[in-house]
């Protein structure tokens, strides 16, 4: 039993334009006291695509994707799902939808890898939950009958990680939803991880939104790069166009840092 690649999807992974967004804001606040930490932001991630969201520590990356992951509500705008109103929807046909991975793997540390895997599609109420959790694990390099009855302390960090992407995409979702999931890994572990992650999005066709304070990790996985600074999207292109030709000088000075780009003041 396999995924079924997004009918939308190109092997690029970046789709046709003209269908409604997978994702979208429309000018999205979210207030934290008095920290504003979006500040009326506009964005559309098309089905297929993946849409890196960097920028520095405070700068909105996280809040913004809590809003698509439907764990926070925006004070004032709109988030849609595939053009429709995310309010109206079922909390289920959202979790249906989307599968989400954290910085740390949340990997419950009292059920094995096997079990962790099939927590959401057993919650959604799918059949052949087993099945889809062997599948995963097969996805992500692990193989089940080698993993599946390890616990979580007997794996290394990049292998949690992999678990951690395993039981997101074993409900099969249109959208993977990553908050700094490679960020606590080793060079070498994370560059292994960033390829599979890769490969694995365009062989299923899914929407990503990842978010990352690696502007290199942003080039190497996104179709899109949104920069974002206070609250507001400075800036989004394709990595390249944002590497050769950044529009804004706080872009520019971010990829200087980073030893991409030609830099530039903030003038």
């Amino acid at each position: 039993m396999g995924f079924e690649p997004s009918s939308q999807a190109t092997g690029s992974g970046v789709t046709d334009r003209s269908a409604p967004p997978a994702l979208e804001t429309r000018g999205a606040v979210k207030q934290y006291g008095r920290i504003r930490a979006l500040d009326g932001v506009s964005l559309q991630v098309s089905s297929g695509e993946c849409v890196a969201l960097v920028g520095e520590s405070g700068s909105g990356k996280t809040p913004l994707l809590r809003l698509f992951n439907r764990m926070v509500e925006p004070d004032q705008g709109e988030v849609l799902l595939d053009g429709e109103t995310a309010r109206t929807m079922d909390p289920v046909r959202i979790r249906r939808r989307t599968g989400y991975v954290q910085q740390a793997g949340g990997l419950l540390p009292h059920w094995t890898v096997l079990r962790n895997v099939q927590l959401v599609p057993r919650l959604l109420g799918m059949d052949d939950v087993r099945e889809r959790a062997r599948d995963a694990l097969e996805r992500v390099g692990l193989p089940p009958d080698q993993f599946g009855e390890r616990w979580p302390r007997q794996l290394s960090g990049g292998q949690g990680q992999r678990v951690a992407i395993a039981r997101a995409i074993a409900a099969r979702p249109r959208v993977i939803l990553l908050d700094e999931p490679f960020g606590a890994l080793d060079a070498i572990t994370r560059t292994e991880l960033r390829a599979t992650f890769g490969d694995l999005r365009r062989e299923l066709g899914v929407t990503a939104v990842l978010v990352t304070h690696d502007l290199h990790e942003a080039v190497e996985l996104a179709d899109r790069g949104a920069v974002l600074r206070e609250g507001q999207i400075q800036e989004i292109a394709s990595p390249q166009r944002l590497v050769a030709a950044p529009e804004s000088p706080y872009v520019a000075r971010l990829l200087a840092l980073a030893g991409l780009g030609k830099g530039g003041g903030e003038g």
